[in-house]
Formats: C-alpha cells, sequence, structure tokens
C-alpha cells in the first residue's frame, strides 16, 4: 500500500496563513480522490476539503479561505490556508478514496477513506 505524508504545519497567528503538502508515494494521485481532514481532541476526524479531479468541496466554516489543489506531476496535493482563526487549530490529515461518489460525500466520510497520512499540526494563536 502507498504511503501518504503531510507537511507544512507549525504555529501561525491569527490572520496568517500556511500551506501544508500531502506528498504519495507508492500509488498515483491521478487516480483517487483526496481528502484534508481535521482533528482536534475529543471530537471526531471532519472534512475540510476534497477533490477530484477538477471538483472541490470546502466545509462552510473554510469556504473562502482554504483552497484544495492538486500538482500530479509531482504527485502531491496541497491546502493552502489563508485568514487563519483559533477555531483552525487541530492535526490536518489528508487520506485517498478510490471508490468515491462525491466530494461532498467523501469529506462527510472519513470513515470510508483508503488510506491515511499520520497529520501534521496546526496551531493558530491569537
Amino acid at each position: 500500500q502507498g504511503q501518504l505524508v503531510e507537511s507544512g504545519g507549525g504555529l501561525v497567528q491569527v490572520g496568517g496563513s500556511m500551506r501544508l503538502s500531502c506528498a504519495a508515494s507508492g500509488y498515483s494521485l491521478d487516480y483517487y480522490g483526496i481528502g484534508w481532514f481535521r482533528q482536534v481532541p475529543g471530537r471526531q476526524r471532519e472534512g475540510v476539503s476534497c477533490i477530484f479531479g477538477s471538483e472541490t468541496y470546502e466545509e462552510d466554516s473554510v469556504k473562502g479561505r482554504f483552497t484544495i489543489s492538486r500538482d500530479n506531476s509531482k504527485n502531491t496535493a496541497y491546502l493552502q490556508m489563508t485568514d487563519l482563526r483559533p477555531e483552525d487549530t487541530g492535526t490536518y490529515y489528508c487520506a485517498v478514496q478510490g471508490d468515491m461518489t462525491t466530494v461532498e460525500a467523501m469529506c462527510a466520510t472519513p470513515y470510508a477513506m483508503d488510506n491515511w497520512g499520520k497529520g501534521t499540526l496546526v496551531t493558530v494563536s491569537s
């Protein structure tokens, strides 16, 4: 099975920006839907943004602030985050799904994802 490795997390101030990367090895992201999920202690992992081909979905709280993208030539997906807020704090995971219906459904069902990275922590300080 392939691997996913997230990077780019860290500490950022409110209103700042950050770009997360998800590098895949062992398989091609061309054929998969990709999702970014966030988890905070005591809460379930939730979908933040998902992409398949040119179709994207963003959760309401990040619309207009976060942008998901992919570079198939680098086999890497990205999550560009702007205007960061304290509530964006959490561990961000990327995941892939090979048999999906819609990007919105993919983001709503993290348990259906096929493979996960280990996550990268994002902390937004006020």
